[in-house]
């Protein structure tokens, strides 16, 4: 981030000092034709003095008036701001020269602070247009570049997105899962289980859901559950109740939504290191509550196998990205490893876009 400021920071001192040396060299050769001898060189002193704050004003107005107030939405006090800063700016400028440019080529009687002050004609056809003259070509140069970056910066970010998602998708459902699962079935089909067509249709399920509603951007917390209900079914189907035990608690209070898949790789996660690695009985708890503010699903697994968690596996570093691509940082994501039992708790807002 400091990188990419520094570089703006630079850009725009460059840009800065090409087009106001650009302007005011025109200023020059525009007047060079006409006037010449000692009318030329108080055009100059007169030029160089309205360019100084042309300078200023078009900065004040770009990065403080239009980044604070017109980006903002607020244009009555963006209006407001805009033209007393002018007539202040202006006012400056008329001071600026009857006090420091003109007493180096003229003996006549100074004007008044009130006359400066009330004579807004004189300021307005003198100051004023000249000074709106040079910023309103700043300023659109500055959008103009404004929109170049903010088209760049979309274009990135988008395909970082594409990247992240087709990453994230094909790490989200182990294919392990699948071959046992396949295995499986066929087993129950061996004896002709009741289960067999059921487990056809979870499996069903499943592929679709991560095929089509995985493409989406967001899906709703019933819908990723009602998922993982399947999944920790098929799952079931390799475990005796001895090696593995699973209990979910649920509290949905709202409608939220979230990223599609991203509970359920903390799920497939928890069968991946819990029961797929420990010899011993295997427990697996999950909780989710969902409010009107926010979405809090929290998982945890008995592990032998500490270092793998330590290593932090693929699909957690992926929902960490994806987390940071949806939410910003307006949402929270907590690992912690505590007596063999691996705990992870993801707390999102409610409805974020």
């Amino acid at each position: 981030m400091k990188t990419t400021a520094l570089i703006y920071n630079r850009q725009n001192i460059y840009f800065q000092l090409f087009f106001w040396s650009a302007l005011f060299l025109f200023g020059i050769a525009r007047t060079y034709d006409d006037y010449h001898g000692e009318m030329f060189k108080q055009l100059m002193i007169y030029n160089l003095c309205h360019w100084i704050f042309q300078v200023l004003a078009a900065n004040f107005i770009y990065f403080f008036l239009i980044c604070h107030f017109f980006d903002q939405k607020k244009y009555i006090k963006f209006i407001l701001y805009l033209i007393l800063s002018l007539y202040f700016i202006s006012v400056a400028n008329r001071i600026f020269i009857v006090d420091f440019a003109e007493p180096f080529f003229t003996n006549e009687p100074k004007d008044s602070l009130f006359s400066i002050f009330t004579d807004i004609s004189y300021l307005l056809f003198h100051y004023t247009f000249p000074i709106i003259s040079g910023a309103f070509i700043f300023i659109s140069m500055m959008f103009f570049m404004r929109y170049k970056d903010e088209k760049e910066n979309t274009i990135q970010l988008q395909k970082e997105k594409t990247e992240l998602e087709l990453k994230s998708l094909k790490s989200q459902l182990h294919p392990h899962f699948l071959f046992n699962t396949l295995n499986n079935i066929y087993s129950l089909s061996l004896i002709h289980s009741d289960k067999t067509s059921q487990s056809i249709s979870q499996l069903s399920d499943i592929l679709d859901y991560i095929l089509y509603k995985g493409q989406k951007k967001w899906v709703s917390v019933t819908e990723e559950m009602n998922i993982i209900n399947d999944y920790i079914a098929l799952e079931s189907l390799r475990y005796t109740h001895e090696r593995l035990k699973v209990t979910r608690n649920t509290s949905i209070k709202s409608a939220n939504f979230i990223p599609p898949l991203l509970y359920l790789t903390l799920v497939e996660n928890a069968f991946k290191h819990g029961a797929g690695k420990n010899v011993e009985q295997t427990e697996i708890k999950i909780e989710l509550e969902t409010t009107p503010q926010h979405s809090v699903f929290r998982i945890q697994n008995t592990c032998n196998y500490i270092s793998d968690h330590n290593e932090k596996g693929i699909g957690l570093k992926n929902i960490n990205q994806q987390l940071e691509h949806y939410y910003q940082e307006r949402f929270t994501f907590i690992i912690s490893l505590e007596n063999n039992i691996f705990n992870v708790e993801i707390t999102t807002p409610s409805q974020y876009d």
